[in-house]
């Protein structure tokens, strides 16, 4: 949200001596946060180092047929010698010169003048034309000024340019009652006066002259005041549309707004002032004379004022004429009802409409406008007949016309909170001791009354409209220490705490140690939304267990994320867009499914589920060119690489597991699983083609997704012990296997580790895969290595062989294995 400090002034008294650096500070404290703070000025570089000056003597350059030699007076001592080759100069003349140093712009651009030497000439400076000072756009010679003006102004006084400070405040969704200039105002006016000590005083603009020269010819009617509880009215005959006064345009455009007429202006003005949404209607355009709010039939067709057609349905909130809708209710304008250049008579709209209700629409027709904004987060509904006031004088003061009475359909008034709390529980949430005549005090400026109690020490706050999130004590005792200052709490003189060691597993210990080992290995960390598009969920993953968001802002961001890979694909394709093709990338985040089995009716908990996984994903070559030998491309066994050594890092082989080839993954073309307790860890592989060219990825890429809720449950919990280093010697064994082409090297270890006893020294590896010439149909050929150490006493021969037999016995029963 922006804020003009020049706008901001008007409503707040004693800001003198408080600088733009010290409001900024003193927001972010109490809640609204400053993003930034930029100066802007309205002519760029504010004129600086430019002055009055007036030409002296002006005579042809000896060397060019079109340069002059002049001497200027700017009333700072000796003239300046300048060179110009402005048709249009000549003695006598009062002008404009640019000093050196001076930084003059052109757009984006800018260059600063510097003493030079022109066909031989000394030049000090430059005389301008109006488009090299930013103040118009013609160049066909120097700019004249009166012949009475003094020598030595400064242009930025001459011209009168102005300058304000944005303040970007980044607002948080339960301020609403700060959602405008006033709302602001009036929480730094409750901050000077109590942390500062300033007599500052929230100033709200005057309504006082209001008065009406007619009666409503228009009729309202409220059909739904679930969704409208109030909706305010009134007429304004004979105004003159046209371009709003100087001071509104610049007002609007500081606050991120286009001027578009005097009428809308003004609606944009007091919503960015007192922060409630108007609307204004072309009065000819209300049919029948009356104003209907209704929801919408189921299918109606609706044109907004952007051209498009959008079709509503009954939960859309319409604003209508007696036969028509006219406007979608605090969202969007209609086509043909607005105002126009010929429109003469307006009807004003100010409302309050129900939030939930405009969040839901808004988000429905992908709508986000500067009045759904604020009406998403809860008007205050006993502001829309100041606001209509306020309106209708600053549309009588600019464009003239003679206003209506009123009519103000409001069947429930809404009354002030009245939250009863006490002292006691104030000063035992803050930590501190507080007086009640403290507690009014701060209380009091931010408009929150105060009641005390005689009884028990005890007050009762009267909380405005305004303030829709302060609804508990709790929220009360915020209210007070966000004016007070958490910052001004006394901190108390110990501190006591306990260090505990636990020995219990720590996810978020587990997923750093994940992250820095393969950031060491040259992953990147990426992190995507958990909401993803709709067409690929519908396309790759089953609809009955996807969650689908009930109003998404789009349909790219439409189902909760099923999986990592989507977003993860997208990392990919956005990075080779741009020319980085070599990528390995890893992320942490949750994905969500739903269970279609439970009845409709059971616990949020039971129909849906979040799981934490890890992703890893690489494409591209595996290592960059070099001298002494060419890039590689990265290959199943690249990413098979960093799985095991991830699932080895987390003790996991420690435990009974399975590794087995997927079949009929939705994800991946082929791969393998580690499986415990008959539930996937880990699943590697190649992703699908389709996959990857429904994501706009050209490349192959390989995946590991690991199940990081299932890798939790079933790390190890005894703690890594200590061994020491055997002193008796290792013997290793080769053997050559001769195995059906379906056994995989996993069954083979399985066998080896079974059989081996307590004396495998470490993993059984395999060193060689052979299929081809001189095997049987069918068959394939593995070279496995293993180590066999005792740490009592040193193996014999005869040892190692009945253990060499015991496992060959087995690789020949588990495996089918014969020995070559």
């Amino acid at each position: 949200m922006k804020i003009s400090y020049k706008w901001l002034s008007n409503y707040v008294d004693g800001l003198e001596n408080i600088t733009v650096d010290d409001i900024s500070a003193l927001l972010t404290d109490c809640g609204l946060e400053v993003e930034s703070v930029e100066e802007k000025e309205s002519v760029k570089g504010g004129l600086r180092g430019l002055i009055t000056g007036e030409v002296l003597t002006c005579i042809d350059h000896p060397d060019s047929d079109h340069l002059h030699l002049t001497t200027v007076d700017i009333g700072q001592g000796e003239p300046l010698n300048i060179v110009c080759g402005a048709p249009n100069v000549a003695a006598g003349q009062k002008v404009i010169v640019a000093t050196i140093g001076t930084v003059l712009y052109d757009g984006d651009k800018s260059f600063v003048i510097k003493k030079s030497k022109i066909r031989g000439q000394d030049s000090f400076g430059m005389i301008c034309a109006e488009d090299e000072m930013g103040l118009g756009t013609s160049h066909d010679g120097i700019m004249v000024l009166p012949a009475d003006v003094k020598v030595g102004i400064p242009a930025a006084d001459y011209f009168g340019v102005t300058s304000d400070y944005i303040i970007e405040i980044g607002l948080t969704p339960n301020r609403s009652d700060a959602i405008s200039h006033t709302g602001v105002a009036r929480d730094l006016a409750a901050l000077l006066r109590i942390r500062r000590g300033v007599q500052a005083t929230l100033k709200m603009p005057e309504v006082s002259k209001f008065k009406a020269d007619m009666e409503n010819p228009i009729e309202i009617e409220v059909r739904n005041t679930m969704l409208c509880p109030r909706y305010t009215g009134l007429v304004i005959k004979g105004v003159n549309v046209a371009s709003s006064p100087q001071w509104l345009q610049e007002h609007l455009t500081a606050a991120g707004l286009k001027p578009i007429n005097n009428i809308v202006d003004i609606a944009n003005y007091v919503l960015m002032e007192i922060g409630q949404p108007l609307h204004a209607f072309d009065l000819s355009e209300i049919k029948g004379g009356k104003v209907v709010v209704r929801t919408a039939a189921e299918g109606e067709k609706f044109t907004t004022l952007d051209g498009i057609e959008r079709v509503l349905s009954v939960e859309d909130l319409m604003i209508c004429n007696a036969s028509e809708p006219m406007c979608i209710a605090g969202v969007f304008g209609g086509l043909n009802s607005g105002i126009k250049d010929t429109t003469t008579d307006v009807f004003l709209e100010s409302a309050c409409f129900n939030a939930t209700s405009i969040r839901r629409t808004a988000r429905a027709h992908g709508l986000n406008t500067d009045a759904s904004f604020r009406y998403e987060r809860g008007s205050d509904p006993n502001i829309t007949d100041y606001a209509i006031k306020r309106a209708a004088l600053l549309i009588q003061e600019i464009a003239g016309g003679t206003v209506s009475e009123i009519t103000d359909v409001y069947p429930a008034p809404v009354k002030p909170a009245r939250i009863e709390l006490s002292l006691e529980y104030l000063n035992a949430l803050a930590g501190e001791k507080f007086t009640a005549s403290q507690v009014s005090s701060v209380l009091e400026a931010t408009g929150i009354k105060v009641f005390m109690q005689s009884a028990m020490n005890t007050f009762v706050a009267e909380v405005p409209t305004n303030k829709v999130d302060v609804t508990r004590p709790a929220d009360v005792v915020e209210e007070f220490l966000r004016i007070y200052g958490y910052n001004n709490l006394t901190p108390k003189g110990t501190l006591h705490f306990a260090f505990q060691h636990s020995s219990a597993i720590r996810p978020e210990a587990v997923q750093c140690n994940i992250a820095n080992y393969l950031a060491a290995n040259g992953f990147y960390e990426i992190l995507n939304n958990s909401l993803t598009r709709e067409d690929i969920s519908q396309k790759f993953y089953d609809s009955t267990v996807t969650v689908n968001v009930a109003n998404p802002l789009s349909s790219e961001l439409g189902v909760m994320r099923p999986s990592l890979l989507a977003g993860g694909l997208q990392s990919i394709a956005y990075n080779i867009n741009r020319k980085q093709n070599d990528l390995k990338l890893f992320e942490f985040g949750r994905v969500y499914s739903r269970n279609n089995i439970v009845k409709n009716d059971a616990p949020v908990t039971a129909r849906y589920k979040e799981d934490e996984h890890l992703s890893l994903l690489m494409t591209g070559a595996f290592a960059s060119e070099s001298w002494n030998g060419g890039s590689s491309k990265t290959g199943f066994y690249h990413i098979k690489k960093y799985a095991d050594e991830l699932f080895s890092a987390l003790r996991l082989k420690e435990t009974v597991y399975d590794i087995s080839e997927l079949a009929d993954d939705n994800e991946l073309a082929y791969g393998l699983q580690w499986s415990i307790n008959k539930k996937q860890i880990i699943k590697i592989g190649k992703v699908r083609g389709e996959i990857c060219k429904a994501l706009d990825v050209k490349q192959d890429v390989f995946y590991a997704d690991f199940n990081m809720s299932n890798v939790i449950k079933c790390l190890p919990q005894k703690p890594v012990q200590y061994k020491e280093i055997s002193k008796f010697p290792a013997v290793r064994r080769d053997l050559a296997l001769l195995l059906d082409k379906k056994i995989t090297f996993a069954q083979v270890s399985a066998s080896v580790k079974r059989n081996a006893s307590s004396l495998l020294a470490d993993e059984v590896i395999l060193f060689d895969v052979y299929e081809g010439e001189h095997l049987p149909e069918g068959k394939k050929s593995y070279a496995i290595g293993f180590t066999l150490q005792d740490n009592e006493k040193t193996l014999t021969d005869a040892q190692v062989e009945k253990n060499v037999q015991r496992i060959t016995d087995a690789l020949a029963r588990d495996c089918g294995a014969v020995l070559r």
